[in-house]
């Protein structure tokens, strides 16, 4: 799923092997060395970055279970230097070199350049972490084997608000072998050579390796600088319980509650996770009708937001009906609902998913009567491409930190999302895959050697800051608003009035100059009551603008 961080999107992606030329330099109070030399170009493109290993124990209460290194990213700051900002870009399991690669052109905009700006591929990240990527699978056809003819290929077919009895018991019935597979999976992720690390790759380990990191750098007793998103606020509120006492500048935008995270059943917090999900769709059709065709592809001239959510609900009966009548057919509900749910991140993509789900309605028509142009079907959502060996890095830092398993089955995750599908998000909670981590924790074999489960309300060196939009699908401003009200007058609350995943979800300038002014000089908002507006001149659609869409919700 996407993320974004501060200003800009992340992009997720692989490193390799790195140059480490550089000299050594030892931090103060820290034996262990970064040794910063320029990053192979085909790994981080960008010339002012440099790269180093840094050693870590991976138990730190355990030091006979050995060491493990992390890849290191750094870029120097350009004014006169505050410190290092450590830079976390959620996931879990999204690479920090990928995300300061792409990510070093903005951050000086919310910086002022005044500290060296360091992320790194945790531990279970990466091909040069260690632990690194966790693998379960030795092939990408071995994967295809394991899980051919199930829900992990072809997703949870269902429409509506799954109350189709034909729908329930196609899902239900798959239970026993869903459960099977999944305990399965367990083992096999224990035999695989990353296997005998996934007890050291949890929450609470990272944030000791970043206090690590900081003491090399900064010294053993330096205020540490975090800034995190979605995932990297549970990081984040770790951190700054774990170490209070060690709090210097802290920006969490997009917050998770931490107490859920670390002390519900993790089968609870997907459908948490999306109460305002469908008001953010909500949002995309209200824009897409205001817009019209004009602006808004799968709108037809004079439709209301209602209209033009019975369109996509149109587009989704077919793609079930197709699925009826062919099990392999190549555009799935699953399909357009993660094409969905990835345009609510973000409203610069709405104009472009709106054009996708038009090309992709004809091809679905055809294939729910049987037959489908397969020229239309590669101008839509749907692209054949071959299958990559996914890595389980996501699940296994989410479920290292879940509680422990107490005998829910995979019948009780079915009907949880029958249940939440029917109250909550109507269109997310039935998305089903590797990308939704809590679904598996039920079933994974370890929890890590170390979890930290609060309290999370630790009274702190010095004020953190708080950032949520109004309207974000995946993290609503309720978990901002928990955190909030556990740190108290520690922290300070900045919601940006629109839609998608964290600030960065649309632009806006308010957003920026309080993050500016925060992290160059501490100055913080005089109360919890800062709303800002998204840029007037940013338009989701054509002729609309956000002060719109908002004008015209009914909510």
């Amino acid at each position: 799923m996407l993320s974004t961080v501060l200003t800009t999107s992340f992009i997720i992606g692989l490193v390799e092997a790195a140059d480490m030329r550089g000299e050594q330099w030892v931090g103060p109070g820290n034996s262990s060395a970064f040794q910063w030399g320029p990053c192979n170009s085909s790994l981080v493109n960008d010339p002012s970055i440099s790269c180093s290993f840094f050693e870590v124990p991976l138990d730190y209460h355990n030091k006979s279970a050995g060491t493990g290194r992390l890849m290191v990213a750094k870029l120097n700051a350009t004014a006169e230097r505050f410190g290092t900002l450590f830079v976390n870009p959620g996931g879990p399991g999204s690479s920090g070199l990928t995300n300061l690669n792409n990510t070093r052109s903005v951050l000086p905009s919310v910086t002022g350049g005044h500290y060296d700006i360091v992320s790194w591929d945790p531990r279970g990240v990466g091909p040069l972490t260690v632990p690194g990527d966790i693998q379960c699978f030795s092939s990408a056809e071995e994967y295809e084997a394991f899980w051919n003819g199930t829900i992990e290929l072809t997703g949870i077919e269902m429409t509506g608000d799954f109350t189709d009895p034909w729908d329930v018991q196609r899902l239900l019935s798959q239970a026993p072998i869903m459960q099977k597979k999944y305990e399965e999976l367990g083992q096999r992720c224990l035999e695989q050579p990353s296997g005998k690390y996934l007890k050291y790759v949890g929450t609470a380990a990272t944030v000791r390796d970043m206090v690590a990191m900081a003491d090399a750098l900064d010294g053993p007793n330096a205020p540490i600088n975090y800034a995190g998103i979605s995932y990297g606020t549970i990081l984040g509120s770790w951190f700054i319980n774990m170490f209070p006492d060690r709090i210097g500048r802290v920006v969490l935008d997009g917050v998770f509650d931490p107490t859920v995270i670390a002390t519900e059943d993790s089968t609870t917090l997907w459908p948490k996770q999306l109460v305002d999900a469908d008001k953010v769709y909500d949002a995309f059709v209200t824009g897409c009708a205001l817009s019209g065709p004009n602006g808004c592809a799968i709108a037809t001239q004079g439709q209301t937001p209602a209209e033009v959510d019975a369109n996509v609900q149109t587009l989704l009966q077919l793609a079930h009906n197709a699925a009826l009548i062919n099990s392999s057919i190549l555009t799935t509900t699953t399909q357009i609902r993660r094409a969905l749910i990835a345009a609510m991140y973000n409203a610069t993509v709405w104009t472009p998913i709106a054009n996708a789900l038009n090309s992709t309605a004809t091809t679905v028509d055809a294939e729910s009567q049987g037959s489908a142009n397969r020229r239309a079907m590669r101008r839509g959502l749907h692209k054949r491409q071959a299958t990559l060996l996914p890595t389980y890095s996501h699940q296994a830092i989410a479920c290292s930190d879940s509680i422990d398993p107490h005998g829910t089955t995979m019948l009780d995750v079915f009907k949880t999302i029958i249940s939440s599908s029917r109250t909550g998000s109507h269109l997310f909670t039935s998305i089903w895959g590797s990308d939704i981590a809590f679904w598996y924790c039920p079933f994974w074999p370890v929890r890590a050697v170390e979890r930290y489960q609060g309290p999370f309300n630790k009274t702190l060196a010095n004020k953190v800051m708080l950032f949520s939009n109004t309207y974000d699908p995946v993290t609503p401003v309720s978990g901002a608003r928990a955190v909030l009200e556990l740190l108290g007058d520690d922290a300070t609350l900045v919601l940006q009035d629109g839609f998608g995943h964290t600030t960065a979800g649309s632009p806006s300038q308010c957003i920026k100059e309080i993050m500016l002014a925060y992290l160059t000089n501490g100055t913080l908002p005089k109360d919890n009551n800062t709303v800002c507006q998204v840029d007037t001149d940013y338009e989701p659609f054509a002729g609309v603008d956000t002060e719109a869409i908002l004008a015209a919700l009914p909510f």
